[in-house]
């Protein structure tokens, strides 16, 4: 656990985040290719990052979150599949 943090004791998917929470991702579920995860570890989404989620929109569509200064918009397809911590609010 990193120090200075007060994670809640629950673990849920990066999907489920509503706009303004901020998580650490712990791993990916084992449902998520191979390919798609390499691929967000290329863009940042990687095991003890910080991500907030930045919009969340009505009706399923894509949510956008922030990795480092970069902004993201992902669907249920690949964000239900990345297993998350989420952090108390700054």
């Amino acid at each position: 656990m990193l120090e200075g943090t007060d994670v809640k004791n629950s673990s849920t998917s990066l999907w489920s985040l509503r706009a303004g929470e901020r998580c650490r991702i712990e791993s990916f579920d084992d449902k998520l290719a191979e390919r798609y995860r390499i691929r967000m570890m290329e863009l940042g989404f990687h095991p003890g990052e910080t991500v907030s989620c930045v919009q969340s929109p009505a009706l399923g569509a894509p949510k956008v979150y922030r990795v480092s200064n970069t902004m993201f918009s992902l669907d249920d397809e690949v964000a239900a599949h990345i297993v998350v911590s989420l952090l108390p609010h700054e």
